[in-house]
């Protein structure tokens, strides 16, 4: 996979990217907490597999495929497109917590894209998700879909490998041995990604759906529910 972008262009992905953004993402484990609790999680090599299980059957065939939509509509400033992906992609989210991660996520990136004067629509929908709103933003600032892919996927997995790292517990090398052994599922993803239609969007994951659900009651949770 081919990454070319102009540096004013790599600096803003590397800026909306950073788990120093401050919209949230490291306040929720979706899921894992309670997979952890639960003892389906137990070392680096099971978090691996649940890691790599939800890039490749969740993220690549859902977030993926409307981040490259909701980008074309926004080149085109097709707002009325935007508003159904919105719709789409807040539908498959299984769980109310899946989706509130989604959406607390997305209002804290529209609050910081107007701050930096980038326009943002959907001013009369409640729920918006961090998904399109990051899409207007890579659109805005001239960046290409891989490139924007591949800075939106590896956000995602810093939360997730940073909940492990808390949760297992793992130790820091172990968190970057995971950081390498999954950069190729990246990349493997994003070109999934871009083989999916509207019509072939969407992903079913019975075990992240329960434990989201069930994490909510747990007895006792570092990460939001």
């Amino acid at each position: 996979m081919d990454i070319t972008t102009t540096d004013r262009g790599l600096l803003r992905l590397l800026q909306l990217s950073s788990v120093s953004l401050p919209v949230g993402g490291y306040a929720f484990s979706q899921g894992m907490e309670y997979a952890i609790d639960q003892g389906w999680i137990k070392n680096q090599a099971q978090v691996e597999d649940w890691t790599s299980l939800q890039l490749m059957q969740s993220f690549a065939r859902v977030d993926l495929p409307i981040l490259r939509m909701a980008m074309s509509a926004w080149q085109r400033r097709d707002e009325a497109r935007l508003v159904a992906l919105n719709d789409l992609v807040l539908a498959c989210r299984e769980t109310k917590e899946l989706r509130l991660n989604d959406t607390a996520m997305g209002e804290a990136l529209a609050r910081l894209l107007r701050s930096l004067e980038i326009e943002v629509p959907f001013l009369k929908i409640e729920e918006v998700s961090f998904t399109i709103l990051f899409a207007i933003a890579v659109t805005d600032w001239n960046i290409e879909f891989e490139t924007s892919a591949l800075g939106f996927t590896w956000s995602w997995l810093e939360n997730q490998i940073a909940a492990a790292t808390k949760l297992v517990p793992l130790g820091q090398t172990q968190a970057q041995i995971l950081f390498g052994s999954l950069q190729p599922v990246l990349t493997e993803a994003i070109q999934l990604s871009k083989t999916l239609d509207e019509d072939d969007v969407g992903a079913g994951l019975p075990a992240v759906a329960i434990a989201s659900c069930l994490h909510e009651t747990q007895y006792s949770r570092l990460f939001r529910s």
